[in-house]
């Protein structure tokens, strides 16, 4: 080192010196900039399978299950009698000598894990009235017509197959009989609603499901006991489903039989609905009871419908459905309709009658901003659930309106991104699904009808008191591994909100938007991990993000930055000011400020998140031509401060 560079260096620290003798010593903090700012995030590299800028690799792989689908509903009985034929493909690299498939059904016997886990109190994760005679009736599962061993543990199947599924493209195919007895309320995922002109039926996990086998964990065999959802493979769906003949059946996909199960004057109205922007009545609330409602001649009919490169199929079926559509503008072009079927409990202007508008407004957004819609229909559902999501089929609470109905169909059908498109397990992260959506409902409310639901603005600050709580998990916690009461802001809000910071003050909208689309136009249809989103993100923007991914995901971390003093260079403010900041918690974020002088004017300066990079206190030197009246730190209050009462300096 030369010598005068050893002086400049000297004398810069004898200048940095006079000026921290000349502010008040800060106050203790328990800010550790290394804990915020450590290197090796990521503890893998990038492999073959996903690669280090948060894609696919070259020989990224997933299985795929192809299903065709028939039951047949009682409604004197509420059994539903199913057959299946899967065809199972093999693409991994691995052979495969068993198969493991969900029983989803069997949460609701009573003695299941899932029941034995409700507490006292109750919960949305059971039955409410678990049956002794619940869950599946296996009949039989076939190989190649034979039958094969397989073993029931709760709600799972394990499948010990005659010969082992080849890896890279190798398959198998498989017949199952089963039948089981709907539950009325089923985990708020699936139910029935009796209603004066007959019962709905929401029916979702309605048939054994395969579970996913993957690079990162091989099978992904965990037990469905009711908080956390669902992680499945994509495949094409073939399904029929035989109801009374006085029902309207709605279901995943496209109808391929309306002539067989509609009246013609209906067939009439379906055809306008699709050229129709506004909503068209298919079945109105007075014919509901009227038989010329209904094809006439048979007690049964059968509704065939498809689905492809889906993950999942629901359905809905009653004869107290009211019925009506629009047709959806997607940016390519592609033929989709927004359908809606209620009973006349829920009709209304100021309720379901403007489910269609909803459901049309909130799909042509996300496909215009994200990523296009994949499917042929989207119909919302009303029923005892009060908001769960399938491919092209919500069911949605039927006592909901106004705000609260464009909420939940927002919600609902804002899972067609996250996970129906993007499909992350959200058996173990229930956040990248939630929360993603969240995130993006409120995009899509803030436009919707040029904000007829526009949210109020969000106080960070009054927020960081919930979402930074010291009780709370790290919000990279599995479902199952969170209290109950903390579903609601883990898995939804404080991700949602934490995507809202990042887009509108670390990233801005504009790089924030590119990244995202990149994210999802990478995974769409496949499997991503919080890496894959995390390392998509980074390399998109351009932007180093794992200080704020460990302060907001990885750990329940909390800010309070604290504006300590303002003194004047040599005591003149003409000269310039030093206004001293302190992070007293472990979250590290921008640091936005607004100074106001004795002139009245007032000033905005931002400082970067690296300022607290290897600082726990920031001296920041403001070019001042006056003295400085206050200093507020985080005056719109945009940041999760928790304690607002260090915020501002005054004179």
């Amino acid at each position: 080192m030369k010598l005068n560079l050893i002086a400049g260096c000297a004398l810069a620290i004898l200048a940095a010196g006079s000026a921290a003798q000349a502010q008040q010593s800060p106050p203790v903090s328990n800010y550790n900039y290394h804990d915020a700012f450590a290197p090796l995030f990521y503890t893998k590299n990038g492999s073959e399978y996903r690669a280090a800028d948060g894609q696919p690799g070259p020989k990224y792989w997933q299985n795929r299950a192809d299903y065709q689908l028939a039951a047949t509903l009682n409604d004197q009985t509420n059994e539903i009698t199913g057959t299946e034929a899967l065809t199972y493909t093999n693409n991994s690299p691995q052979s495969l000598g068993f198969l493991w498939m969900q029983l989803d059904q069997n949460l609701f016997k009573k003695d299941s894990r899932g029941s034995a886990i409700i507490p006292p109190t109750g919960s949305r994760n059971g039955g409410r009235g678990e049956m002794a005679e619940g869950g599946y009736k296996i009949k039989s599962v076939k190989v190649g017509g034979v039958d094969v061993k397989y073993l029931i543990n709760d709600t799972r199947m394990q499948i010990f197959l005659p010969e082992a599924v080849k890896p890279n493209g190798g398959q198998v195919k498989l017949n199952i009989e089963y039948s089981f007895i709907a539950p009325d309320y089923g985990s708020d995922r699936t139910g029935i609603l009796k209603t004066k002109n007959g019962n709905v039926y929401t029916i979702a996990q309605w048939y054994p499901r395969m579970y996913v086998y993957d690079d990162v964990m091989g099978w992904n065999a965990l037990p469905y006991t009711g908080p956390s959802e669902f992680y499945l493979e994509y495949g094409d769906f073939d399904l029929s489903i035989t109801a009374p003949a006085n029902h309207i059946v709605v279901a995943s996909g496209e109808l391929q039989n309306p002539s067989e199960v509609y009246t013609a004057e209906q067939l009439k109205r379906w055809a306008e609905a699709e050229k129709s922007d506004a909503t068209v009545i298919i079945r109105s609330a007075d014919e509901v009871t009227k038989a010329s409602s209904r094809p006439a001649g048979k007690k049964e009919l059968t509704w065939k419908f498809k689905i492809k490169n889906a993950r999942d199929v629901s359905w809905g079926s009653s004869a107290a459905f009211i019925v009506d559509a629009a047709k959806m503008n997607l940016p390519s072009g592609k033929k989709s309709i927004a359908i809606s079927a209620y009973p006349t409990e829920s009709n209304g202007n100021d309720a379901w009658g403007r489910s269609t508008e909803y459901v049309k407004k909130s799909v042509e957004y996300n496909s215009q901003k994200w990523f296009e819609y994949p499917y042929p229909a989207a119909t919302a559902v009303a029923g005892s659930v009060g908001g769960m999501e399938y491919p092209g089929i919500v069911f949605c609470g039927y006592r909901a309106k106004k705000s609260q109905l464009w909420g939940v169909n927002d919600h609902e059908f804002g899972h067609t991104w996250f996970p129906m498109i993007v499909g992350s397990n959200e058996r173990l992260y229930g956040w990248m699904d939630e929360g993603f959506n969240t995130f993006i409902n409120t995009l899509s409310t803030t436009d919707f009808n040029k904000g007829e639901y526009a949210p109020r603005k969000t106080d960070m600050q009054r927020m960081a008191a919930i979402v930074t709580n010291p009780t709370l998990e790290p919000v990279l916690s599995n479902p199952e591994n969170l209290k109950e009461a903390n579903n609601g802001i883990l898995l939804y809000f404080k991700p949602g909100l934490g995507l809202t910071m990042l887009r509108e003050q670390i990233l801005g909208p504009e790089r924030f938007d590119f990244a995202f689309r990149t994210y999802i136009a990478r995974w769409a249809f496949k499997h991503p991990t919080p890496d894959d989103f995390f390392r998509t993100m980074e390399n998109a923007s351009g932007e180093s993000l794992q200080w704020f991914w460990r302060g907001w995901f990885v750990n329940n971390w909390r800010l309070d930055v604290a504006v300590n003093d303002v003194k004047y260079v040599n005591s003149d403010p003409a000269k310039g000011a030093y206004i001293t900041l302190t992070n007293m918690e472990k979250m590290a974020m921008p640091t936005p400020l607004e100074i106001k002088y004795k002139s009245g004017k007032t000033e905005r300066i931002n400082l970067p998140v690296e300022i607290w990079e290897r600082n726990n206190s920031f001296v920041a030197k403001v070019p001042t031509t006056e003295e400085i009246e206050s200093v507020t730190y985080d005056p719109d209050k945009v940041m999760p401060d928790y304690n607002a009462d260090n915020n501002v300096w005054k004179k």
